[in-house]
């Protein structure tokens, strides 16, 4: 098996391949093991949140964001609600400023139908 093909003269060693495919699999093996997925994950809101189950929904998100996770931020209106947009518009306004230190907005906040969506990963 050649080692340094790039020097002045080509250096060669003779080995057990079966025994060298092996060692490449366990070092890719052991580099897929450390490899961290991000997830997404998913808070749904409403635009007349409480506020004490809006600071629930932030504590849960920024646990999300020190996992490392980015976060989905779903607003879903009923009803009549949909007639009052800027409300659920000024809840994500106020969920970017307050996790503008430790999260930056990937996808801003848009309206898909009866719903308005914002992706927030972290810093």
């Amino acid at each position: 098996m050649e080692i340094a093909a790039n020097g002045e003269i080509p250096v060669c060693k003779i080995m057990d391949f079966g025994k060298y495919k092996f060692q490449a699999q366990k070092k890719a093996a052991e580099a897929r093991k450390k490899q961290k997925t991000v997830e997404v994950k998913e808070i749904k809101l409403r635009p007349n949140i409480d506020t004490h189950d809006y600071e629930v929904k932030m504590r849960s998100m920024k646990k999300f964001f020190e996992e490392g996770d980015k976060v989905k931020v779903t607003l879903r209106f009923r009803g009549r609600e949909m007639a009052h947009q800027e409300l659920g518009m000024q809840l994500l306004v106020k969920v970017k400023e307050e996790t503008g230190t430790i999260a930056k907005v990937e996808l801003e906040p848009k309206l898909e139908g009866r719903q308005m969506i914002m992706v927030l990963a972290p810093r």
